[in-house]
């Protein structure tokens, strides 16, 4: 392919008419877009739709092993310079093992260190982004100078100093996956040299028959496995699996019961660990007949630990069959995952329905509930901020059928649910997931069922994935008109207490509360979740308990934090329960009085060399409502700096300023 470049066009501030140097072991192709001065390294990768404009401002350098993926843009003003690595000036400089993805955009004056990844639609201008840096999707970094190892989160916006030295650090899991996605683009390099190569691709393809997937199994096995049969699973069953073991994916089923299918309570099959196709067939037929009558699903496992091409291939009806047929999804190895052809965000929805919400729609029509539909991003999804769809005014199936369709492909890669309303009660009574990010389109485990009986289902209210304690709790809460929420955290922002909100769940009967608390258990698997409690009319909180931690457990053992309600004993009850195992008495009294006051608290640690000179670096803001949730906070961040100075910070958020700086740990 030759390489679409053109020198800097002559204007006012230039005429030196510099074309682009490009290293001959670099990639860049033929749909991308070179002009002036822009120096590329050895290794790298240019990807189409990329455009690298050095004709205003210039030099542009990128280093060795770095890739650029599609949609890039890389431009500069022409006033300002970054000084490279080599003490030289550039206008962008970009430097080794660098990832900046797919519609990025980086303006100069700007320098991206070493090992750096700029995630999905980022901007970068007249900013330095330190070696080793994470800039997640959908950031803007602008004016500053992140430090080196610092991690930016998806939506960020940095746009002053002071927001850039709080910053937390980059992970070992983050530098991990950096690092797949430059191997995966050195592969790709080497890929696209050699197919333009046709001494290279010739005995490739002449002996294709030798390459392994990284299960282990050979392509020519699983062409010779073309002709296997199966008299349970459909062809396009065995066609995924086909697919999941090519692309060196582990399988996993799992199946649960029509009861527990409500609340998406899955049980894990036997794991398969299949040396050829026939092992997984015999594995999988194994699971559906010890499940028989059961729901059984299908889908892979990728190296994060993360699952592709999820989907039910068992029902109670007997039909294994999956609701869609298979069709092998395109690869984005550039980004380190795989992108679904059905329905992920980057391919198109299917506007397939399935039959499960085709049974939905006529049940509401035929009861005379008005139908609705909601769809929201992933962000989103974890705060409940759903926006409705165009109102469907349709009385019969086709019409609903044909305006939910309009709805999931206005809006593939989100999330879209099927509500159903009564209107003379005014409130709902059906919220099902009809498509997920993934690209699933049957609702298993996402519904949500409102009784129209609140009386009734009160007594019969039962629970497969709530304790009995818990279920308690939620009664208990009801009956005394407390407003319900629950929160979620992983585990790396346990330790400073930064819990988020799911939102008010809202439901009149104990059957709508378990059901509500067990859909968003299984949102939040590997993370913790507690329940909440609030008295509306005191606007405080009387109850927290955690009712999921990330080892599976689900009841509150020892977690459960109650809110007396007089205020006056609550003070004196949690003064009285707190405990510190490692913060003396003089902490807990000022951590007591901060949170009395209102203040806000944090910590800041530094190591002893720059104690000298008090360059502090602060952990951020501690979210804490509690006495207990402080002293937990603090101490988890005095085990994460051992031998440094680490000071509480006590901030008053009207007047804007400290009103406590305190060493509470020495080296």
């Amino acid at each position: 392919m030759a390489v679409r470049s053109t020198a800097a066009p002559p204007t006012p501030w230039s005429r030196n008419l510099a074309e682009p140097k490009v290293h001959e072991t670099a990639f860049v192709h033929s749909f991308s877009n070179l002009i002036g001065d822009v120096r590329i390294g050895a290794n790298v990768i240019v990807a189409p739709g990329t455009t690298i404009r050095a004709d205003e401002g210039t030099p542009f350098y990128l280093g060795e092993n770095t890739n650029i993926q599609d949609g890039v843009v890389i431009h500069g003003l022409a006033e300002g310079r970054v000084v490279g690595d080599d003490q030289n000036k550039y206008s962008v400089w970009i430097g080794k093992n660098a990832c900046i993805t797919h519609m990025a955009l980086i303006h100069g004056p700007a320098y991206v260190g070493d090992s750096s990844f700029i995630g999905f639609r980022s901007t970068v201008f007249n900013a330095r982004v330190g070696a080793g840096c994470i800039v997640m999707m959908h950031a803007l970094i602008q004016d500053v100078e992140i430090p080196a190892g610092k991690y930016v989160p998806s939506g960020a916006i940095i746009t002053s100093q002071q927001q850039a030295d709080r910053l937390p650090d980059v992970q070992d899991q983050d530098k991990e996956f950096a690092h797949h996605v430059v191997g995966i683009n050195q592969a790709l390099r080497a890929g696209y040299l050699c197919a333009a190569d046709s001494k290279c691709i010739a005995p490739i393809r002449d002996e294709n028959a030798k390459f392994y997937t990284g299960n282990g199994i050979t392509v020519l096995e699983l062409e010779r496995s073309s002709e296997v049969a199966s008299n349970s699973l459909g062809a396009e069953t065995i066609d995924q699996l086909r697919y999941l073991l090519q692309q060196g994916y582990k399988i996993g089923t799992e199946h649960v019961d029509q009861r527990r299918f409500r609340t998406g309570s899955w049980t894990s099959c036997q794991p398969i660990e299949p040396r050829s196709i026939g092992e997984a067939i015999a594995a999988l037929e194994s699971c559906l007949n010890d499940h028989s009558g059961e729901y059984v699903r299908l889908f892979g496992i990728d190296k994060g630990r993360r699952r592709v091409l999820e989907s039910i291939i068992q029902r109670p009806d007997g039909d294994a069959k999956p609701a869609t047929s298979f069709k092998a999804p395109t690869s984005s190895h550039s980004n380190g995952s795989y992108s679904s052809s059905n329905g992920n965000g980057n391919g198109s929805s299917s506007a397939k329905i399935s039959g499960e919400t085709l049974d939905q729609i006529r049940q509401l029509l035929a009861s005379g509930y008005k139908i609705g539909v909601e769809h929201v991003d992933e962000r989103r999804f974890r705060t409940g901020s759903w926006t409705s769809c165009k109102p469907i005014e349709a009385t019969s199936t086709d019409q609903v059928i044909s305006a939910l369709e309009e709805c999931i492909a206005s809006h593939p890669g989100e999330y879209v649910r099927l509500i159903g309303i009564d209107t003379k009660a005014k409130r709902r009574v059906l919220e099902s997931i009809i498509q997920r990010p993934n690209g699933q389109v049957a609702s298993s485990g996402s519904q949500k069922l409102f009784n129209t009986s609140a009386s009734s289902t009160t007594a019969t209210a039962t629970s497969t994935h709530l304790s009995t304690e818990v279920v308690d709790q939620l009664r208990h809460l009801l009956a005394g008109g407390s407003k319900i929420s629950l929160e979620h955290v992983d585990e790396r922002r346990f330790r400073t207490g930064s819990w988020t909100s799911t939102g008010q769940i809202q439901a009149s009967s104990e059957r709508e509360a378990i059901a509500a608390v067990e859909g968003q258990l299984g949102e939040y698997p590997g993370e913790y979740v507690r329940l909440i409690g609030i008295d509306p009319k005191a606007k405080r909180r009387v109850l927290e308990t955690i009712i999921q931690r990330p080892n599976g457990q689900v009841a509150s053992s020892g977690s459960q934090k109650s809110f007396t309600t007089s205020t006056a004993a609550s003070s004196a009850k949690s003064t009285a329960t707190a405990t510190a195992t490692r913060l003396s008495t003089e902490v807990v009294e000022q951590l007591r009085q901060l949170l009395a006051g209102g203040y806000k608290i944090s910590v800041e640690h530094v190591d002893q060399r720059r104690f000298r000179t008090g360059s502090w670096t602060s952990t951020g803001q501690i979210q804490a409502s509690s006495e207990r949730e402080a002293i937990a906070a603090v101490e988890g961040q005095l085990g994460e700096y051992p031998g440094e100075y680490v000071r509480l910070i006590g901030v008053d958020p009207k007047a804007k300023r400290r009103v406590l700086e305190t060493i509470i740990q020495r080296p």
